[in-house]
């Protein structure tokens, strides 16, 4: 098949069905057609903690794309996750091991443009994927910090004063939380807060009837991960976030987020989350400060990785 010369930001793309590596070739196919079992074995493949049901999860969220070989083999995966028409983030760019020097990611980044053109897009780097995102134009914005561990309720520090009611939430919850989510993060996304909503328990900080702070907690990985977390300070956001760390005391809970210091950045801390590792937010397009809704509102906690 002849590829079709697309354009994507003023760059000539030539993203074809096929690629042809060494001495075998690969092909493109939907994410939804391949089992679970391929696509847990990917991720295996090069650390990544992903259980089949997080797959399944993603799926069910956004789209995307697989690179298969003659016997299909799943080699590389790309996935993107639309919030409205003009937005997107993407993640789980993965490549095997094997295909991760020979251009296999750039074929598939190329392919997850051809879908969503024009759009602006935000995604979190490793540090092995950084140059290839610089060389697609993409910019750096903010290290997230990957802080894990098995969770105790802080002993050391001084707890915060609540300056409200702080409930578990249900689904009357939701548009509350689409707002907050959409004025911390800067785009709305309804459709995934309702399906965080289906899958998390989450923590509400209430003054009267108005929800001003929330968290969401669900399975994930090895354990759990604390997220998204919005909130108008510290203070707020370290008052949701403490009941899921107490709910899960004694066990794996990972915590995805930009703070680097502060009161919430410490009591991750305190509850023996120290920072795993670090990813590296990066934009194409509007920056994440054009993005900004001017309030005071933050999102202190990814809904991870992947989601942003």
């Amino acid at each position: 098949m002849s590829p079709v010369t697309q354009s994507f930001r003023g760059k000539e793309l030539k993203p074809s069905e096929s690629l042809k590596i060494d001495a075998f070739s690969v092909r493109i196919a939907d994410i939804k057609g391949v089992e679970l079992d391929r696509l847990h074995a990917l991720s295996l493949s090069v650390g990544w903690p992903h259980r089949a049901e997080d797959w399944q999860f993603l799926r069910e969220t956004g789209q995307g794309l697989v690179a298969l070989d003659e016997i299909g083999r799943v080699l590389g995966s790309a996935m993107w996750f639309g919030h409205g028409p003009s937005f997107a983030t993407v993640g789980m760019v993965i490549t095997s091991p094997r295909l991760q020097t020979l251009g296999a990611a750039q074929w598939l980044m190329k392919r997850v443009f051809d879908n969503i053109p024009g759009r602006d897009l935000r995604l979190n780097a490793t540090r092995a994927a950084r140059r290839l995102y610089l060389s697609l134009d993409f910019h750096p914005e903010r290290t997230v910090y990957q802080c894990q561990g098995i969770a105790r309720v802080p002993t050391a520090g001084s707890p915060t004063e609540e300056r409200g009611d702080v409930r578990t939430l249900d689904a009357s919850d939701v548009p509350a939380a689409v707002a907050l989510d959409a004025a911390g993060f800067g785009v709305r996304r309804t459709a995934l807060i309702e399906k965080l909503f289906a899958h998390s328990t989450g923590y509400g900080l209430f003054r009267g009837d108005k929800l001003s702070a929330f968290a969401l907690c669900r399975p994930f990985g090895r354990g759990h991960v604390l997220g998204p977390v919005v909130a108008e300070n510290d203070a707020d956001a370290v008052a949701v976030a403490r009941p899921h760390v107490a709910e899960h005391s004694g066990s794996f809970l990972r915590v995805d987020t930009h703070m680097d210091s502060g009161d919430f950045a410490a009591f991750l801390s305190y509850a023996e989350m120290p920072v795993f590792d670090t990813v590296l937010t990066m934009s194409l397009g509007k920056r994440m400060a054009d993005f900004a809704a001017g309030g005071s509102l933050r999102t202190y906690a990814l809904a991870s990785q992947t989601l942003g």
